[in-house]
C-alpha cells in the first residue's frame, strides 16, 4: 500500500535542500537517510533521501542527485509516497493511518447517522475529518479527544460528541449565544493524539 509521507516545499538555500511538509507521525521512519520514495507526479522520482536535518522547526531534506537550487525549486509540491505493508499499525495505542479512517461511519453517541468520511485534511493545529452526509452535503469534524469519543474499526464507526452548531448549523443559527460558547471552549482546545499519515 502507498501512502503520502510529506509534501516538498520551497528549496532552501543553494546546494539542493527542500523544507517538506511533514504528513507522518514517523518521520524518523519514513523520511531517514537512505529511504527511496515513490513520488506524484511521477516524472520527478524515485526520490533517494541523502540527508535529513531539522532547521528552525522545520525538516529539510535533500535528495541524491539534487544538488542546487535550481533542481530543489522544480521538486516543489511534488508528493512524497512510501510503501507500507498494509497490515503495519501505528506504534501509538490512539493513532491511525488515514487508509484505516477513510469510509468509516461517522455516528453520535446516541447512535444518529453523521455520516461518512472520505478525507483526512492535516492542518497545522489539528486533523479535521471530511465527512460526507446522506444528503451530499460535507461537515468537518475536529479530530480531538473533546469531540472523537471513539474509533471502532472493527465496526468501522467513528463515534462523535459534537458541540453545539457543530454538524447543525441550524442549531447554531438559532442560538448565537450558544454558539460563542462553544467557541470559546474550542479556542483552549489541543490537538488529540491522532497519528495519521496520509
Amino acid at each position: 500500500m502507498q501512502l503520502v509521507v510529506a509534501r516538498v516545499g520551497r528549496a532552501h538555500g543553494i546546494k539542493g535542500e527542500v523544507t517538506v511538509e511533514v504528513r507522518t507521525d514517523e518521520p524518523e521512519l519514513r523520511l531517514a537517510p537512505g529511504a527511496v520514495l515513490a513520488t506524484d507526479p511521477a516524472s520527478t522520482g524515485p526520490l533517494t533521501i541523502e540527508t535529513g536535518r531539522v532547521h528552525s522547526g522545520r525538516l529539510l531534506l535533500r535528495f541524491a542527485g539534487v544538488n542546487d537550487r535550481t533542481a530543489a525549486e522544480a521538486l516543489r509540491n511534488t508528493l512524497l509516497i512510501a510503501d507500507v505493508d498494509p497490515e503495519e499499525l501505528p506504534e501509538g495505542e490512539d493513532e491511525y493511518y488515514d487508509h484505516q479512517l477513510i469510509d468509516l461511519d461517522v455516528v453520535t453517541e446516541d447512535g444518529t447517522e453523521v455520516g461518512r468520511i472520505t478525507e483526512i485534511s492535516h492542518l497545522p493545529s489539528q486533523d479535521l475529518f471530511i465527512v460526507e452526509r446522506p444528503d451530499g452535503s460535507e461537515v468537518l469534524i475536529p479530530f480531538v479527544e473533546e469531540i472523537v469519543a471513539e474509533i471502532d474499526l472493527e465496526e468501522q464507526r467513528a463515534v462523535i460528541t459534537p458541540p453545539p452548531g457543530l454538524i447543525d448549523e441550524r442549531a447554531e443559527i438559532a442560538s448565537s449565544r450558544d454558539s460563542e460558547d462553544s467557541e470559546s471552549s474550542e479556542d483552549g482546545q489541543g490537538s488529540a493524539a491522532a497519528g495519521e499519515e496520509s
